[in-house]
């Protein structure tokens, strides 16, 4: 058995420890370092995982990257038609893998007239190619819309606009789609609820209801072959910029390609946000833990002088006398990192399935916070705590070289 960890060991099983003047300063050592892994566990993935689910509610409304005319003037309504007879539609574009799904879609304003109120929306009209599966996981009520077929009066509307209009699943309402004449009269279509839908992103809920696209295109008079805008998909949302460009370079020069890192620049600059704050709070809580490791690192050396004389007595070296010390402490740190990573463990899962922490959907676009922690993330917070907390305690580990075991034993 290597040398050092026999004496580690030794250390460890001795019957004194529990009643040595380190004891207590030991527990506290660990206990800070359990304590940092416990808010570096949560801060991690509720900082990440809302920011997933943001990315993603953006995404579910918007794609990824969107294709529209350039006569549109990011408005989001569909002015100008665009034909989908397009090289990469619906294939995909060459030479960019990371594209996944592409669906054509169609806006258009319009007001929906109940018998006691009205509200004014974005009709959003999608095809038989829409993706339906980030809607579905907000799907309250109800059931999707299928418009594979013929034409299709069933909508999809959110929780927001059917508690404001006191519609439920079933209901039909009147829908009014004003034409650019004001003095015409506007365009009538009757829709039935099929599904009710709640986001929590109250910018998307209260403006738009999902129906046909038909029904735009009739309004419109545009032909079947032609909608307001392309939606893409991608599988990396980190390289959504360099995919954008690509994206942009192959599109027709009459027609403009815009991710929704730009369109909604201010959600996403604000969501870059916490990449800083959960660095801020994992460089605090590593140093705090770091103080207290070092403060229980001198303690054991300060209480075991007289072994460190009687080693260097003995023929030990500086070297592996520190190399013990370290060792011990090292096993100190991983039993606090056990502890925190048990109770974190507790502290995600329960707010996964319980969803113990409310928030403000009108600050934070969700209504709890969303958790999401990666087996890298897990592996990294513990190999980073572990390795830098052993950093800062190698050059308090130089007192050993201090000791000398003539006045060590004299005093024995």
């Amino acid at each position: 058995m290597n040398f050092e960890w026999f004496i580690v060991r030794r250390m460890l099983s001795a019957k004194g420890n529990k009643d040595s003047i380190s004891a207590p300063i030991i527990k506290i050592a660990i206990a800070a370092v359990a304590i940092g892994m416990i808010i570096m566990l949560v801060a991690v993935s509720t900082g990440v995982g809302l920011q997933i689910k943001i990315r993603e509610k953006v995404a579910a409304f918007n794609g990824h990257i969107q294709i529209s005319n350039f006569d549109n003037n990011n408005s989001k309504v569909s002015i100008n038609p665009i034909s989908i007879h397009q090289d990469f539609y619906p294939k995909g574009f060459y030479n960019i893998p990371e594209v996944n799904h592409i669906q054509a879609v169609a806006t258009k304003a319009a007001i929906i007239r109940t018998e006691t109120t009205f509200e004014g929306i974005i009709v959003k009209g999608v095809g038989k190619d829409y993706r339906w599966d980030y809607l579905k996981e907000y799907l309250v009520k109800g059931k999707i819309p299928g418009y594979i077929d013929e034409l299709n009066e069933q909508v999809l509307v959110s929780k927001y606009l059917a508690d404001r209009l006191q519609l439920k699943v079933g209901s039909r309402f009147n829908t009014y789609f004003l034409k650019e004449d004001a003095a015409q009269t506007p365009n009538l279509r009757v829709f039935q609820v099929s599904g009710i839908f709640d986001s929590g992103f109250q910018e998307f809920d209260q403006t738009y209801l999902i129906a046909d696209i038909r029904h735009i295109q009739r309004i419109n008079k545009w032909q079947p072959d032609q909608i307001g805008t392309f939606e893409i998909f991608i599988n990396d949302l980190s390289k959504i910029k360099q995919i954008g460009d690509q994206v942009y370079a192959q599109t027709p020069s009459n027609l403009d390609a815009q991710t929704i890192a730009d369109a909604y620049y201010s959600i996403f600059e604000w969501l870059s946000l916490f990449d800083f704050n959960i660095a801020l709070i994992l460089g605090i809580m590593i140093l705090v833990a770091g103080i207290n490791m070092i403060t229980a690192l001198l303690v054991l050396i300060l209480e075991r002088t007289s072994m460190i004389g009687l080693l260097k007595s003995l023929g030990s070296t500086d070297q592996s006398i520190r190399k013990i010390f370290l060792i011990n402490a090292g096993y100190l740190i991983a039993v606090g990192l056990f502890f925190g990573d048990l109770i974190g463990f507790l502290l995600i899962l329960s707010q996964k399935y319980f969803g113990l922490i409310k928030l403000d959907p009108q600050n934070y676009y969700v209504s709890e916070a969303p958790v999401y922690l990666s087996l890298t993330h897990f592996l990294l917070l513990n190999l980073g705590t572990m390795l830098l907390c052993l950093l800062m305690l190698v050059i308090p580990s130089y007192i050993i070289t201090k000791i000398q075991p003539s006045r060590v034993l004299r005093f024995q």
